[in-house]
């Protein structure tokens, strides 16, 4: 079992706007070295990503840039399996090299959250975030620590390698994989509510804002990847999918009265993701490489 597991930090909505990473290799299954850093995003902090993550822009004063880290992601990246708990930590590494205009990394990507949803029944459909799987495991863990969540997505690949006795590669066919393998129908139709074997299977999305895609066109695409789209905010809701010039608009002080609301449910609370339209397609590009 050998791999690297990896998590970020984000200074804002802006997936690109890294501000602190956690990298941990494994050789047979064995942490045999980490590393962990913050990041200049060159960008505004948001106080709702600081409520989650606690950096400041203070904090990152005289930290690298992400160019200035690249070397340090490539010698770990490089020709291995990078773990990430879900798509967002993958999105936001290939969204900050696209903003330096900077190649990709030659890395193959697994998703610790779609292992986690084939392994424990619990979790096949619903509450498979990192914190709830990590609490069913008995693994405690400082969330929101981009060292300490990456940390987290290896014990649980670790631990679902244990329960089902696969290697890397069996996990990378696995994940392609309906996650009830004698019910193969049960995801073929999509729902009102999401496709049931999307890799965001049990999200609840809405969207707001100018976006350059219909609505329609951006509800197909979510619900095919397996997220309920909703045309109001609760707190149910999961993501915020928000137009790209409403996020660049005065650095984000002019918002629309969904995203208002998202920031407030979040501070009581609600668990909600608030990204632009370009990241929520990257994400269902990432997505569907995979399905």
């Amino acid at each position: 079992m050998n791999f690297i597991a990896l998590d970020v930090e984000t200074a804002n909505a802006d997936m690109s706007s890294i501000c602190q990473i956690g990298i941990a290799k494994y050789i047979d299954g064995k942490l045999v070295e980490e590393w962990s850093s913050l990041v200049d995003p060159e960008d505004y902090f948001d106080f709702i990503n600081i409520d989650i993550h606690g950096i400041t822009e203070e904090d990152v004063a005289g930290s690298p840039t992400f160019p200035e880290i690249t070397d340090k992601l490539a010698y770990f990246m490089n020709n291995e399996v990078s773990v990430c708990h879900t798509h967002f930590d993958r999105v936001s590494i290939s969204q900050a090299l696209n903003k330096y205009s900077l190649k990709e990394l030659n890395t193959v990507w697994l998703d610790s959250a779609r292992v986690a949803r084939r392994t424990w029944s619990e979790f096949s459909w619903r509450g498979y975030g990192l914190n709830n799987v990590c609490n069913f495991l008995g693994y405690e863990f400082k969330h929101h620590d981009a060292l300490e969540d990456a940390k987290a997505a290896g014990y649980i690949l670790l631990a679902a390698s244990r329960e089902n006795k696969l290697d890397i590669e069996g996990w990378l066919k696995r994940i392609n994989q309906p996650i009830d393998p004698t019910n193969i129908s049960s995801g073929a139709a999509i729902k009102r509510d999401g496709n049931s074997e999307g890799s965001l299977y049990g999200e609840v999305i809405v969207f707001t804002g100018a976006l350059e895609m219909p609505r329609r066109e951006a509800a197909d695409m979510a619900s095919k990847i397996g997220c309920q789209v909703a045309a109001s905010l609760t707190k149910k809701t999961t993501m915020l999918v928000v137009g790209d010039q409403d996020i660049s608009k005065l650095a984000g002080h002019e918002k629309s009265s969904k995203h208002r609301k998202a920031e407030q449910l979040i501070s009581k609370g609600t668990s909600i993701r608030i990204l632009r339209e370009t990241d929520f397609k990257k994400m269902v590009y990432s997505s569907n490489e995979i399905a």
